[in-house]
């Protein structure tokens, strides 16, 4: 059977919560995500992901309950995995000074090579302003991106043997505010954002976090 074709069989003990079920879920929203991160959320449908990919209208309506469904889906699969881009960068950093720059160079090229999937996100945070349905989701995908944030600063301040002088949610508003920033650069055309990024991130983590001397 074509993976167009494909349609699982109901039966009793299968469904939502099930392992099967849910592995379908995320190898599907993986498949989804080229499409969704280039039409973004308001030009997209389950007819219209379906058109871009090798699944058929019927198996994504089988997995998804709608469209709100799937791209939540899609986007925390990738921010999950977002979360964990710095994790080595982390483990291995010898000085705050490393840390804060290899931080920025991380971020950068995220920005560049994952922009479309960036600006998805984006789109998704701003549509959980009007639609309940997001909320939660994106709740949960910012909180991690929080923690995430939070773990690169604690660990500077660590290395430089300096005191952070604000808490994880103003951090994470300093650096995503930046980001979100260049991504509109970058979106734009501009050749300068990745640059622009690196520069605006380590100035403003060395105002609010100077390094102790060494």
């Amino acid at each position: 059977m074509a993976a167009g074709d494909e349609r699982p069989a109901r039966h009793e003990g299968r469904g939502r919560g099930s392992g099967k079920f849910e592995q379908r879920r995320t190898e599907l929203a993986d498949a989804a995500l080229k499409t969704l991160s280039e039409l973004g959320y308001a030009r997209t449908s389950l007819r219209e992901i379906a058109q871009n990919s090798e699944f058929s209208h019927g198996v994504l309506h089988y997995y998804f309950i709608d469209k709100v469904d799937l791209i939540t889906q899609c986007v925390r699969q990738y921010k999950k995995r977002c979360m964990c881009r710095y994790d080595d960068i982390v483990d291995t950093a010898t000085t705050g000074s490393q840390l804060r720059h290899d931080f920025a160079l991380a971020m950068a090229e995220s920005m560049v090579q994952d922009s479309d999937l960036h600006r998805l996100w984006y789109d998704l945070r701003s549509q959980s302003m009007f639609d309940d349905a997001f909320r939660a989701d994106v709740g949960a995908i910012d909180t991690g991106l929080q923690d995430m944030t939070w773990r690169v600063a604690t660990r500077i301040s660590q290395l430089a043997a300096v005191p952070l002088p604000f808490g994880a949610d103003v951090i994470y508003g300093l650096l995503d505010g930046l980001f979100q920033q260049a991504l509109l650069r970058h979106c734009g055309g501009d050749a300068t954002a990745s640059d622009y990024l690196i520069g605006a991130i380590d100035e403003v983590m060395a105002r609010f976090m100077p390094l102790a001397p060494v």
